[in-house]
């Protein structure tokens, strides 16, 4: 689920930057310390070099101590101020002599030549210990002898560039180990301070920062790295990655959209012209309102953005269409807005879209509330008629209402609760209350998201309404009172008739913007707009279908400052039950006493019983155990692997009932794995217990790793292992990062005659023609964003893998049969290839624009599954052209796929050869 404040990018964030170039606003041991002024470079390692603090043994301390004497002394030496023998052995920290004489040091060193020889024999020495130290694995110590070396004598920068940044990259992983994260940032800027257009070290400087979740800076470090280097793969997917983060897809959608944006530009000019003179644009994204504003004759517009990225944006999309300096646009939080600190009045109008698919959940009730109090002019009273509106404020949209009603969704239950009761042969009955983090529970959990998003009109199997719409929730946003009520309003009970039998798996939420009294949008789901619907999904149904004539009572508050909607009963021939009690309670109200069997059996499949532990697993994670024909070619899978490995004990005469060791390193919820969170090892441990599977058994390496590699070693007894599970597709439809290398090393690790599971993996695609994948890929021109020059800038960020993909409801022309794309093989390394051409037919006319992917991963020999199945738990992913391809029924186009480190890429153009080549 995507909830977002004022353009705040990810609300789930460990880290905040507090303020703009954070990692720039220190200044740094060797940042300040140029060649000219190498005697401050020289204090600065001595103190590098005394805040390591690796803990060592005595002997390791007492080497250290040697070292680090022998060091100050060469530092010293070179200074000209050197301490006799005796005296540097009884001085334990490095201080400088003489300090208050630099000046005079620094006249003397460009005054005496014999002071140059000094200054070699340290360089010299420097890269020396620095290579001596490299070889203990001391990395730090290496670092700061390579800094010194380098900034005094940079002829030495290209010779030594591959071992500096190898040392920079060990210190850094050590610096990150102990938690010494503004060391390690400290350490990069030293570095950069060297290497200021290394695209390797500034690569590597953004993976910590994105990892840090400092998204906004690592964005800008992979933005340089690939100007320094266009070509640089790494680079480039990590910018990619990022930009996801940064400027979500709906931007690109949203700007598409010449409707909405239309729309909202004639409200914002109806206020401009009746009087509405001063503006704030509050979540400014592009700054396509507030330029709406000031065209419309607005006399002063400020704009807020909080993301930095999109306030960079902002500020090169208003420059560029000639409203630089026309429009102030602020890189804060208008919740931190002040008059007159950041802009000099009160304003007549705030113009904002801070609204998601639950209509709350990006903190616009917030953030009017401030604005009303802090930041607008007062509201026109209705006594006061006669006001200028420049005087009054005022707020577009004006409101909204909010609409909702219940739907069975087989693809909305199979990724919110458990469908099925066992798994690969095993009974899931002990496994306790499985369930995703999304909750409509009417008891707010703050570990719990009140709704998801989708759009209900591009889900796999569709959806069917089981009531009518009904009107949940009326809000004034020109009205603070109402406003500040909203969370204390009574929760409101509406009964639902059901008009459609079926199983009640969600409630649907949409909403009916009003942006004045005239124009307004609405986001449902049968219309053509750039909105996604919430999605509340219950839980506590299981198998329980709704019937024409039940009645179903819907809870909704508000309680939280999010809208909440809750399923919590059913009236059916007069007798009500409870959807949120457990069934003790339904027992003792006398609901059972029913005499018809059809009530018994609903009650009967509402059996919750509250003492149970719930455990919550990612949405991907309900919809891989509920995969029901993945885990039947599991088993069979493994079935036959063992049953050749006992045949071939059996046939060299060794022990048959000899132990089999199974790794699983594959990520989620497994049956078999091996690095789960605390309380899924708690759920497998009992879903063991309950199948006769000695605890013993399992084994569970989750403290200590950070990644697959970290479990990719030998079991504790010194047979391998039978069998290596890896992760290889992401649910999102790509293939897992480090792929191959995880594959190389688990070979590695296998008996004689085991397996890793999969074995190989066949990328399957077609050519497609989709104007929907455009536009969410890339703003289309101006004519979209009303005139206003918004595509270059913002189409930056485009990337050109589309992923988390239903291809079977997407809106596409397929112009070619499916074809063999590529073929990874995770037990044959000699079989892979890393670049491939494949020549496909087009079978009709169109504009080829993307290239949508999946894969049948091949489990053992002939045993497979496909992501492309309708129950996979995987989504499909596309490439999409830069430059739709023009084709003809009969044409050839020759694709060139190629694999960098597990990242797919595809380019396209046209070929004349009427045979196909592989």
């Amino acid at each position: 689920m995507e909830r977002r404040g004022e353009g705040d990018g990810d609300p789930g964030m460990t880290l905040a930057v507090k303020g703009p170039g954070f990692v720039h606003e220190r200044v740094h041991l060797a940042a300040a310390a140029k060649v000219t002024d190498w005697e401050t470079l020289l204090t600065s390692a001595c103190v590098e070099l005394e805040r390591k603090v690796e803990p060592k043994s005595k002997r390791q301390e007492q080497e250290q101590d040697t070292c680090d004497c022998d060091f100050r002394f060469r530092l010293e030496r070179a200074r000209g101020t050197v301490l006799k023998p005796e005296s540097r052995s009884h001085t334990k920290h490095c201080t400088m002599p003489n300090a208050s004489t630099k000046p005079k040091h620094g006249r003397r060193i460009r005054r005496r030549h014999r002071e140059d020889p000094a200054r070699n024999e340290l360089v010299s020495s420097s890269l020396e210990s620095a290579q001596q130290c490299l070889f203990n694995q001391d990395y730090g110590t290496a670092f700061v002898h390579y800094l010194l070396a380098l900034n005094l004598a940079p002829v030495f920068k290209d010779f030594a560039r591959d071992s500096f940044r190898f040392t920079l990259f060990k210190w850094a992983e050590e610096l990150d180990s102990l938690g010494r994260i503004q060391d390690l940032f400290s350490c990069y800027e030293q570095a950069l301070e060297l290497f200021p257009d290394d695209e390797v070290i500034l690569n590597s400087m953004g993976e910590h920062l994105f990892r840090m979740g400092f998204r906004d800076e690592a964005a800008g470090h992979f933005h340089k790295a690939l100007k320094m280097r266009p070509d640089y793969p790494e680079a480039r997917e990590n910018f990619y990655r990022v930009a996801n983060w940064l400027v979500e897809r709906w931007h690109f959608l949203m700007l598409n959209d010449r409707g909405r944006n239309q729309k909202y530009q004639q409200a914002i000019c109806r206020a401009v012209q009746s009087g509405c003179s001063t503006v704030l644009d509050i979540g400014t994204g592009t700054g396509i309102l507030g330029m709406c504003a000031k065209k419309a004759g607005a006399a002063q517009v400020y704009a807020c953005e909080l993301s930095k990225t999109m306030y960079e944006l902002a500020c090169e999309v208003v420059s560029a269409n000639g409203l630089g300096g026309k429009i102030d646009i602020l890189h804060m939080k208008s919740l931190e807005m002040e008059v007159p600190r950041d802009i000099p009045q009160r304003v007549s109008l705030v113009v904002t879209e801070t609204v998601d698919a639950g209509l709350f959940g990006e903190g616009i009730i917030e953030s009017l509330i401030h604005a009303w109090h802090n930041l607008l002019l007062p509201r026109q009273c209705d006594d006061l008629g006669s006001s200028e509106p420049s005087a009054t404020g005022r707020v577009i949209p004006a409101g909204a209402t909010v609409f909702a009603m219940a739907v069975h969704c087989p693809e909305i239950r199979r990724h919110h609760r458990l469908c099925v009761s066992s798994v690969g042969g095993l009974s899931l009955a002990a496994c306790g209350d499985l369930r995703s983090p999304v909750s409509c529970s009417s008891a707010p959990d703050d570990s719990m998201e009140p709704y998801t998003t989708e759009r209900l009109s591009r889900l796999p199997g569709g959806y069917t309404a089981l009531t009518q719409p009904f009107t949940a929730l009326n809000i004034d946003f020109n009205n603070v009172q109402e406003l500040e009520g909203l969370s204390s309003r009574p929760v409101q009970k509406v009964w639902l008739p059901v008009n459609q039998e079926g199983e009640l798996d969600a409630l649907a939420v949409w909403f009916q913007l009003h942006l004045d009294q005239d124009n307004s949008l609405s986001t449902g789901p049968e219309e053509d707009t750039c909105w996604e619907q919430a999605v509340y999904p219950v839980h506590a149904t299981k198998d329980f279908a709704l019937q024409v004539g039940d009645e179903l009572l819907v809870e909704v508050s508000c309680r939280d400052a999010y809208l909440r909607l809750c399923s919590v009963a059913v009236l059916r021939n007069g007798h009500e039950i409870r959807l949120d009690k457990p069934a003790q309670d339904l027992m003792e109200s006398g609901v059972n006493q029913n005499p018809e069997a059809q009530l018994c059996s609903a009650l009967a499949s509402l059996q919750t019983d509250h003492n149970k532990d719930i455990c919550v697993l990612e949405s991907a994670e309900l919809a891989l155990l509920n995969n029901e024909e993945y885990h039947r070619s599991f088993q069979t899978a493994v079935t036959k692997l063992f049953s050749q490995l006992n045949l071939a004990n059996q046939n060299q005469k060794q022990d048959s009932s000899e132990l089999l060791y199974v790794l699983d390193v594959s990520e989620g919820f497994s049956s078999y794995s091996s690095v789960e969170k605390n309380k899924q090892q708690e759920v497998l441990k009992r879903l063991a217990r309950s199948n006769n599977i000695p605890e013993e058994s399992l084994e569970f390496w989750l403290n200590g790793t950070e990644d697959d590699q970290g479990v990719l070693q030998r079991p504790s007894t010194e047979k391998l292992w039978s069998a290596i599970m890896l992760d290889c597709v992401e649910t999102c439809g790509l293939i897992r990062q480090k792929l191959m290398e995880k594959a190389s090393l688990a070979r590695c690790l296998l008996e004689k005659g085991g397996r890793i599971f999969p074995e190989r993996i066949i990328v399957h695609g077609l050519l497609v023609e989709s104007d929907m994948l455009l536009l969410e890929s890339a703003v289309q021109g101006q004519e979209p964003t009303l005139g206003f020059n918004i595509a270059p800038f913002i189409n930056q960020f485009t990337v050109p893998v589309h992923v988390f993909l239903d291809f079977s409801t997407l809106q596409c022309k397929h112009l070619s049969e499916t074809v063999e794309l590529f073929v990874l093989d995770l037990m044959d390394t000699n079989a892979n290839y890393t670049t491939r051409q494949v020549k496909v037919k087009a079978t009709s006319t169109g504009r080829v624009t993307a290239i949508p992917f999946w894969y049948d991963i091949y489990l053992y020999e002939d045993i497979s599954v496909s992501t492309l199945s309708r129950h996979s738990h995987w989504k499909q992913a596309a490439v999409v052209l830069q430059e739709p391809l023009e084709v003809n029924a009969g044409d050839w186009v020759c694709l060139t796929v190629n694999l960098h480190k597990s990242t797919i890429s595809i380019s396209a153009q046209p070929d004349s050869q009427p045979q196909p080549m592989d």
